[in-house]
């Protein structure tokens, strides 16, 4: 033992040795150096216009009056647009040149979607079921940005984006049993409604807590870079999701770790009861992208070309580059909040019935394609009853099916159920058996 410790302190003694012999031959150098830049800029006279600022954390110019720089650096980002208010090609550059065949499925998406929300928001209201948001006049940001995306894609989205779930081909049967939380729903009755998700369509299920999806998609898509496939992930939200810390988070990781990620903003003017006015004080959310280093861009919303073509370069240019976007789509939410929300309580009658009569997307979409004639009146009749009777029937169908066996409650979490889940899993059936009146258990599969 005392030899083992005699050798270890006479080789620290070494190291130590050595250690100050290479201090001593590195400290002339430095000095030497030091000396030499000295004596180098002393023989030259000093300009300090010249200087350039070396600090490690940002590229600029020396100035030498003080001013603050004012948040409106520039009048406004512009809005891209390809369509006008009536379906008029304004630059022709900028036409996608769509086929007949997929300007119809983009519209029949928009509308059934629409149709979807009708009867499902009157189903709450008539207490068939908990809970309800609709879409109604962001339909354009859905199809536009789905179509534009490669199936393979992973989707992270808020709670109002099942246009691109819809769009992916989820079917309406799926779309009813996830509101109606029956035995067909993918997530078994687990969660409350519109909270969407489908593993085969690259769709991650929807949180209800809001912005948490922002750093996940960061995460996902820096994982999808590491794998080196050809993939991207786009990640939604509302400018009120904008405020909340995970999107700070989430943007400096994309930007920072050089991931290929698209981030849509959907500014549909007010989250829940905040107008904008009260949400920001800076112009939107583009205008935060450069501060990210993240290339950005805010279009119409309500055009379903110009989301198109901007989904469609960011996700090119994501994916060839490795970098985050960032898209603002401006548009305007004419429904409630949701069937929790009276809108009507801080937001006038006309402001809504103007972006639903005068500036809706589904009605800009319909006039391009009438001029045309790819659309008729006798279409619009024809197919506003057929979505109808599909919608309806499917609504039937879910209403009719068994809820989730009460088991599911207790399955997922773990791969063997824990004690204290198998205690909980007991207590539960004791209590439903001692007061089964109260427990139609024959509506449950078994």
């Amino acid at each position: 033992m005392a030899a083992t410790l005699r050798s270890t302190n006479k080789m620290y003694g070494l190291c130590f040795h050595a250690a100050r012999q290479a201090a001593g031959l590195k400290a002339p150098r430095l000095l030497q150096r030091r000396a030499f830049t000295v004596s180098v800029s002393s023989q030259q006279p000093f300009d300090s216009s010249l200087e350039k600022p070396q600090f490690p954390g940002a590229s600029a110019e020396f100035v030498d009056q003080l001013e603050f720089i004012q948040p409106n650096v520039i009048s406004g980002i512009p809005v891209y647009r390809v369509m006008d208010r009536q379906g008029n090609i304004i630059n022709p550059s900028q036409d996608p040149q769509l086929s007949k065949e997929t300007v119809l499925n983009f519209y029949q998406k928009m509308t059934l979607l629409n149709t979807m929300d009708r009867i499902l928001y009157e189903s709450q209201r008539q207490g068939r079921i908990s809970f309800y948001m609709t879409n109604y006049g962001e339909e354009g940001t859905h199809v536009g940005s789905a179509a534009a995306l490669d199936p393979s894609d992973m989707v992270f989205g808020q709670y109002r984006e099942a246009g691109v779930l819809m769009y992916r081909g989820f079917p309406l049967d799926l779309f009813m049993a996830q509101c109606y939380a029956n035995a067909d729903d993918l997530g078994k009755g687990r969660q409350m409604p519109v909270h969407y998700g489908c593993k085969d369509l690259n769709f991650v299920t929807i949180s209800s807590p809001l912005a948490t999806q922002i750093p996940q998609a960061a995460g996902a898509a820096y994982a999808i870079k590491r794998e080196n496939r050809n993939r991207a992930v786009v990640c939604y939200f509302g400018e009120g999701a904008a405020s909340e810390g995970d999107a700070h988070a989430g943007f400096n990781f994309s930007a920072t770790l050089e991931c290929p990620l698209i981030f849509f903003c959907r500014n549909n003017g007010y989250a829940i009861s905040t107008p904008t006015n009260e949400q920001y004080r800076g112009d939107g959310i583009a205008a935060r992208g450069p501060g990210y280093g993240m290339l950005s861009i805010r279009v119409d919303g309500n055009d379903v070309f110009a989301v198109y073509n901007a989904t469609k370069e960011a996700r090119r240019r994501a994916v060839a580059e490795n970098q985050p976007f960032l898209i603002e789509a401006m548009t305007y939410r004419i429904g409630h909040h949701s069937t929790s929300d009276d809108s009507s309580a801080y937001r006038s009658v006309d402001e809504v019935n103007y972006w639903d009569k005068q500036d809706h997307p589904i009605s800009r979409l319909r006039h391009y394609m009438m001029a045309r004639g790819w659309w008729s009146e006798d279409d619009e009749r024809s197919w506003r009853k057929q979505s109808r009777k599909t919608v309806m029937e499917a609504f039937e169908r879910a209403e009719k099916r068994l809820k989730p066996n009460p088991e599911l409650l207790f399955t997922d979490v773990y791969e063997e159920m824990t004690p204290h889940l198998s205690k909980q899993r007991e207590s539960m059936w004791r209590h439903m058996q001692q007061y089964k009146e109260h427990y139609p258990l024959d509506l449950y599969e078994k």
